[in-house]
């Protein structure tokens, strides 16, 4: 292949529209579903110490919502599979529902136990759903973008219905709250009919449910499904999740203890949470336009970074502008690393695997969550809070080294996709030095095929168990393959990682060439 044909017989194409109907559905239901859930997460312990359960009771049932958020991220995968995306997604919406209704009418410990186990389940299942949906029916190269207007959705709820509900409890009592929260809840069960069923239903990745072109662009029906624990063995998947496990273990500590801080004004901490929220979704919506252009997995170690220095200002608690930067700070590499991580973590999968991607994803950030104020509260008591924040970034600092693995780890395992931002042209040069010049609709790496007839751009994936098998001198190797009566030829170097990596063409791409 000569050296001047790098982009000859690739495809330049429009970028697939954003938001089609079907992943505006997945939006509203997300808001719905996360509206019923920030209603009650206060307003039910409320309610359970004021029926005489104490405080005790008040956090068992916040323990439990918990509990049964976990649990059903660890079962989804297994759900998703046998059930398909839209029964999932009901199921999930009807346990959230339901038993707040039940709640309306018997208020012992008892029931408002059970009844936010079952919510918490359903809003496990609800969330892990909607994050494979929206993986599904994003185009792929613009799932960066499309997953940062999916946290934008997300942050509303959190920002307004969590207030709200305290607020509307308090004046109108527990009943028109629960009441709202049933109702929000149960707008992603009728919403579920338009969805599609499952990834690569009637052969394109749409279901007759889902009318946009994005979904044609998954891995398709010929998908083998992936379950949770073939997932987590996988380093192209574990390594993100642990990156981003580290950031939500320090976000679990500012949210529970920042406003127990001592010489902290409570405002100031009110006023740095929300700093830290609206960094967060801006930091998240940048990331996924930038990452779209120059690849997710260069923006892990400046967030890592953005977020480490954030935690620094809270060094300075007596400082209420220091504190307040802090904040922004931290949410800021905080969103960054949110879509980052979730977008790599859904490119290296097939669309079989998107809810698998998702689920992992969501114990990260679950497990974070809960470890980090779990483990502050055991020494803070002989640090103070000062030193204790800026302890707790030090999980931030110990990921950083994970960062050039996550590059060399693509194709690990699975043909996973390629982050076609990162790829190498023909000749290796830097990806950032051309925008979407190799990139098709479906987010593939178009490359030069040549055979009897047309050319045509096919589908590339990558077997990162062969390149292990390389010498690391070979980074422009070409792979020859028979496909029908034409010759196939990859030239594809990754020079990004610690190892080469051979360009495999995808065994679907035999149906494009012949």
């Amino acid at each position: 292949m000569s050296s001047s044909a790098p982009h000859r017989g690739t495809s330049v194409r429009p970028r697939g529209r954003l938001v089609s109907g079907s992943f505006a559905l997945v939006l509203v239901s997300a808001l719905c579903m996360l509206t019923s859930f920030f209603l009650l997460v206060s307003v039910t312990p409320m309610a359970a110490a004021a029926h005489g359960s104490g405080s005790a009771g008040a956090g068992l049932v916040t323990g439990v919502l918990l509990l049964g958020t976990v649990a059903a991220e660890l079962a989804s995968p297994v759900l998703m599979r046998r059930c398909g995306y839209r029964a999932t997604l009901a199921a999930g919406a009807l346990l959230m529902g339901a038993p707040s209704l039940v709640m309306l009418a018997h208020d012992a410990l008892m029931v408002t136990i059970i009844a936010s186990l079952a919510r918490g389940f359903g809003f496990g299942l609800g969330t892990v759903v909607l994050g494979a949906l929206a993986a599904l029916l994003v185009p792929a190269d613009r799932r960066g973008e499309g997953f940062g207007l999916y946290d934008v959705v997300e942050t509303i709820p959190g920002v307004v219905a969590l207030p709200a509900g305290v607020w509307l409890a308090g004046h109108a009592g527990f009943g028109p709250v629960v009441s709202l929260a049933a109702a929000t809840a149960l707008v992603p069960a009728a919403a579920s009919a338009w969805l599609p069923r499952r990834a690569g239903a009637d052969g394109d990745g749409r279901d007759d449910g889902a009318d946009n072109d994005p979904d044609a662009g998954a891995a398709g029906g010929q998908d083998r499904p992936i379950g949770l624990l073939a997932g987590l063995r996988q380093p192209g998947l574990r390594r993100p999740a642990l990156i981003f496990a580290a950031s939500t273990v320090t976000a679990g500590v500012v949210v529970s203890f920042l406003p127990l801080a001592t010489g902290l004004p409570r405002n100031i901490a009110v006023a740095g949470l929300f700093a830290q929220a609206l960094a967060g979704t801006a930091g998240s919506w940048g990331a996924g336009r930038l990452g779209d252009r120059v690849g997710h997995a260069r923006l892990l170690a400046p967030a890592l970074a953005i977020a480490t220095a954030g935690m620094a200002g809270l060094l300075w608690l007596a400082s209420p502008a220091a504190v307040i930067a802090g904040m922004g700070l931290f949410g800021l590499g905080f969103g960054i690393l949110q879509n980052a991580t979730f977008t790599l973590m859904i490119n290296r999968m097939p669309a079989s695997g998107f809810g698998t991607a998702s689920a992992i994803w969501s114990l990260a950030y679950d497990a974070g969550y809960g470890a980090g104020p779990a483990a502050f509260g055991v020494f803070v008591g002989g640090t103070g809070y000062p030193a204790g924040f800026a302890l707790s970034a030090v999980t931030m600092v110990v990921a950083l080294p994970l960062v050039r693995r996550v590059r060399a780890d693509r194709g690990a395992g699975f043909p996973l996709l390629l982050d076609a931002a990162e790829v190498p042209d023909a000749q290796g040069h830097d990806p950032g030095h051309h925008e979407h010049a190799d990139d098709d609709e479906a987010g593939r790496v178009d490359v030069e095929a040549r055979q009897e007839g047309p050319e045509r751009p096919v589908e590339v994936g990558v077997l990162g168990q062969q390149a292990e098998h390389l010498d690391r001198a070979d980074e422009h190797r070409h792979e020859h393959r028979q496909a029908g009566d034409g010759q196939v030829v990859v030239d594809l170097a990754d020079r990004l990682g610690e190892r080469p990596v051979v360009g495999e063409v995808h065994e679907a791409a035999v149906g494009c060439v012949e």
